[in-house]
């Protein structure tokens, strides 16, 4: 990895799509522009959680693994829906989505960074 910390990686990589989705899925989307912004950011997400397979904590990496992959496919169904511009859709799994990231930082982060759609 090109940075060691787990806290500055999920900053850097994870929460400025986390910001804007927050704030783009607090309504639904007008415009084409406003479901490719969903979209990339959805896509975004789904894909980097693709690095956390390789960034496996030493202690219960059994149960990382177990998160990652739930994260991906929650992700992968968010875009999904995201794509047919199906906000109903898009909002029931962006919300599965931040429960599944949830669940992981309440196990390896003491329960901190609980997101909230």
């Amino acid at each position: 990895p090109v940075e060691d910390s787990m806290h500055e990686f999920m900053e850097y990589v994870f929460e400025p799509g986390y910001k804007r989705l927050k704030k783009n899925m607090a309504s639904e989307p007008k415009d084409k522009n406003g479901w490719k912004a969903i979209k990339g950011d959805a896509l975004a997400l789904a894909e980097a959680t693709n690095l956390l397979f390789q960034r496996k904590p030493d202690k219960d990496a059994e149960a990382w693994i177990k998160h990652a992959a739930s994260t991906r496919t929650k992700g992968a169904a968010f875009y999904a829906a995201a794509k047919k511009r199906d906000y109903a859709a898009a909002t029931k799994t962006y919300q599965a989505l931040l429960q599944s990231c949830n669940g992981c930082h309440k196990q390896f982060a003491e329960g901190k960074y609980q997101l909230k759609p």
